[in-house]
């Protein structure tokens, strides 16, 4: 099976209308591409011997530079081919700029990326690009390097976020990737460890306090008990009190439960989040919701709900776009249903997941809701809960004021 490398100029150009440079890596006639991080007026490229043309003012530093990167992906190569290795395009360049030496931020960003699409995990990569995205436009320079990265350029990106306008959950989010990439470059020998400039005495990485409003008892009832509902907002509530029978099952994962995910009077699904696999007792509140869809089954394996039922469930790109489109749809009707429930609160998708911890409050105990809640982490409940537990505190302060 074939393999090559060539340096070449790709098609998209960017604002100024100059195209990116970058090294093609091509195996099986199925190409993945590492960008150097230059861009290139069309007029300067010497398409025949890919090469920059001598007109070009940088031309000796940029062939300089592109014969470089081409002799790293072509030793690297050789090194996988002799050991008999069988790799994708998209391994090979991941095993080409994970493993060099003098990599940059965002060529091991590019790598992060990748790991993602190539393990479909495709809700974290919509996330995190925008956040290597930010870095760009803050660096203006692809060749960023992990020394750079200190604790002046993080205060400086961080005051460079807060006046785009960014919330500080988001800030905090974006350095997140910055610190997963930078530790990847310590991992490899890319950067000393001492140069780290994230702790307790450097640039502190702290999640803000947010509210998490969930509904009451009553407003749940009062959505149970919601007539004169369109078809569209009976689906969307539907769905909701199904995410909230269940302790707040996330939409992506309710939208894959099959039929065939129903037996014993349990429902048994694998959380997409992290792959974990729970059962729980179907309550009875549920019955009616399945028994509104039974007409539309059309087997056993069918999708119980009707969203991805035309995905291509072969291509994870567009099983996770009907899952998007379908979670905006859901809370653009609960919207409508939260009117006519005279709701004031904001109802989305979500909401389901904060109102089962809001009611559920102290009652549980705090390992079972860990089970509930798929967490990892005990901590993580508590940290999750401790927003919808208040009597201690309530109590308290009676205890003084009521005099």
């Amino acid at each position: 099976m074939s393999s090559n490398t060539k340096i070449v100029l790709r098609k998209k150009a960017n604002k100024e209308g100059e195209f990116p440079l970058a090294i093609r890596i091509t195996k099986n006639r199925r190409s993945n591409y590492h960008y150097v991080g230059h861009y290139l007026n069309e007029k300067f490229w010497d398409l025949k011997n890919c090469r920059v043309k001598n007109t070009h003012p940088n031309a000796l530093k940029l062939n300089n530079l592109l014969l470089s990167e081409l002799s790293i992906a072509n030793q690297t190569l050789i090194d996988l081919q002799s050991q008999k290795k069988d790799f994708s395009a998209n391994q090979i360049k991941n095993e080409i700029y994970s493993s060099n030496a003098n990599a940059n931020f965002f060529a091991l960003a590019e790598v992060y990326l990748d790991e993602m699409k190539d393990n479909n995990k495709l809700s974290r990569l919509s996330s995190d690009k925008p956040r290597v995205k930010h870095v760009l436009e803050f660096s203006k320079s692809k060749q960023l390097t992990f020394q750079e990265i200190d604790e002046s350029f993080l205060k400086k990106f961080i005051l460079y976020l807060r006046k785009r306008p960014m919330s500080e959950r988001s800030i905090v989010n974006t350095l997140i990737v910055v610190r997963t990439i930078y530790n990847r470059a310590i991992k490899a020998n890319i950067v000393d460890s001492k140069l780290y400039p994230f702790g307790a005495k450097k640039i502190r990485i702290k999640f803000p306090e947010t509210e998490k409003v969930g509904l009451t008892k009553d407003e749940v009832i009062r959505i149970e008990l919601l007539k004169n509902l369109k078809p569209s907002e009976i689906h969307a509530r539907n769905v909701w009190l199904f995410s909230f029978y269940f302790a707040g099952i996330r939409a992506a994962d309710i939208l894959t439960i099959r039929w065939s995910d129903i037996y014993d009077d349990r429902l048994h699904y694998r959380m997409n989040k992290n792959s974990k696999l729970l059962s729980l007792k179907i309550p009875d509140k549920v019955l009616p919701i399945l028994d509104y869809y039974k007409p539309e089954r059309l087997n056993e394996n069918d999708f119980v709900f009707p969203e991805i039922k035309k995905a291509d469930l072969k291509n994870p790109k567009d099983v996770y776009a009907k899952t998007r489109t379908a979670t905006k749809k859901f809370n653009k009707y609960l919207v409508e249903v939260a009117k006519k429930a005279k709701i004031t609160k904001k109802l989305t998708m979500h909401t389901a997941r904060h109102s089962f911890g809001h009611i559920s409050e102290d009652k549980i105990p705090i390992k079972m809701l860990q089970k509930l809640y798929r967490h990892s982490s005990v901590t993580t409940t508590i940290l999750y809960q401790s927003n919808f537990i208040h009597k201690d505190a309530d109590e308290a302060l009676d205890s003084v004021i009521n005099f």
